[in-house]
């Protein structure tokens, strides 16, 4: 399962002197199984938005949904892999990828079993036993991307998860989370400023607006699911579309902040 849904979402950040509205009447349905991508101008409200589909963020107004259930908190069958991969660096890789797991208490047998076939299909069994600071920047988010898989959840959740990368090993990092995508079936959705990622990765592309963010345009992708997309003219046709759809909406942030379009 793990359809997820926003209902007429608002969120608004009480600070000590000014409120800040992330998120106004935010409406948007995933099916379940579905891979989305959500880009937007910065400070749109993406990452708030992935952040109240997890449960850590309380929605001001509306309500998120996931298999028609209110949100409430965090959900076991949910995983969120974040920018900065969440690792702890004085756990090994194996304690790493089972942390999920230890905080659920699931059984002994069950974290290793899962954590080690998790480890595997990102290619980090033989570094088990190291530390996350021994390894490079793309076998960090290869740790991160495992953790996620040995929670066998069906909704994850992607915040930047590549943008710290250098290109080939955001791109090779890529292929693996299509593939785990593939091979799974679980609801995917990834937040990004990488309007090539976004085509690459999201079966539906959703565009918010500036803030507070709401869905501005959403564009069916009906190529994506091959690697092999990377290198056609529909991936370059669609890219070149997703620019200018966010160009309008840099447009009309430039508009309403009393600025020249430049």
């Amino acid at each position: 399962m793990g359809a997820l849904a926003f209902e007429n979402v608002g969120l608004t950040y009480t600070g000590s002197d000014r409120e800040v509205r992330a998120l106004e009447g935010l409406d948007l349905a995933v099916r379940a199984g579905e891979s989305v991508a959500i880009i937007g101008p910065s400070g749109c409200g993406k990452s708030t938005a992935l952040l109240a589909a997890s449960g850590l963020l309380k929605v001001t107004r509306g309500r998120v949904l996931v298999d028609g259930d209110p949100v409430t908190g965090p959900r076991l069958k949910t995983a969120l892999i974040l920018q900065d991969f969440g690792l702890l660096p004085w756990k090994t890789v194996y304690h790493n990828a089972a942390l999920g797991l230890e905080i659920r208490r699931v059984g002994a047998a069950q974290i290793h079993d899962r954590a080690m076939t998790s480890l595997a299909r990102v290619g980090l069994a033989d570094f088990a036993d190291a530390f996350p600071g021994e390894l490079s920047g793309g076998m960090r988010q290869r740790l991160a991307v495992a953790r996620a898989l040995a929670l066998e959840a069906d909704l994850l959740l992607m915040d930047e998860p590549l943008s710290a990368l250098d290109a080939l090993t955001r791109e090779d990092l890529q292929g693996l989370l299509l593939d785990i995508w593939l091979q799974n079936g679980h609801t995917s959705v990834l937040v990004t400023h990488s309007i090539e990622e976004a085509v690459f990765l999201g079966r539906r592309i959703v565009v918010l607006s500036p803030r507070p963010g709401r869905v501005a345009a959403v564009v069916d992708n009906p190529g994506m699911g091959e690697r092999e997309y990377r290198a056609s003219a529909a991936f370059y046709e669609q890219c070149a579309n997703l620019r200018a759809l966010l160009a309008e909406e840099g447009a009309l942030q430039t508009s309403a902040l009393g600025g020249d379009a430049s």
